[in-house]
């Protein structure tokens, strides 16, 4: 067993984890029930984080490889939050299930390319499984999250500076 120290959605977090413990697992013991387990392997994406600003599959990781990182799942990301805000807004969403990756892979992309055009989402989000069938409003969600930082933060080129990536 060891003791892990991190912080999730902006608090410390002191945490003792197995060594073969998956981030995961140590996210859900934390009562965080955005991140879910859907396949195990990866290819799904249900347990989607930002850890250090970067999308990261959770039942990948390591708890341990997460010490003293920056991780961040939908349970911290605000109502205003401009993307979370544009996903309401657009109804980009159905079951639910699969929401969580797709805000926090805008997230991403937006922080890398707050201008991304349709052929950077689609590459961004090659992968990301919904089955019920929400991507035009995905796509229109994406674009209002554009709209609605550009209009928060004139002239504003990263998510940064209105604290889209969590410090």
């Amino acid at each position: 067993m060891n003791e892990l120290s991190l912080r999730v959605n902006g608090s410390p977090v002191r945490v003792t984890v197995s060594e073969v413990e998956m981030l995961l697992d140590t996210l859900r013991r934390l009562d965080l029930t955005s991140v879910r387990e859907g396949c195990g392997v990866g290819a799904c994406g249900a347990c989607t984080v930002l850890v250090g600003g970067l999308p990261l599959s959770s039942c990948l990781v390591r708890s341990a490889r997460a010490e003293g990182a920056e991780v961040l799942t939908l349970e911290g990301v605000g109502e205003d939050d401009p993307v979370r805000a544009a996903f309401q807004e657009c109804e980009a969403f159905q079951c639910g299930y699969s929401t969580p990756r797709f805000i926090m892979m805008v997230r991403a992309l937006l922080a890398e390319l707050p201008d991304a055009g349709d052929d950077e989402l689609e590459e961004h989000l090659a992968g990301n499984l919904c089955r019920c069938g929400a991507y035009p409003e995905i796509k229109q969600a994406v674009r209002s999250a554009q709209d609605r930082i550009r209009r928060r933060c004139p002239g504003v080129r990263t998510m940064e500076a209105w604290g889209g990536r969590e410090s």
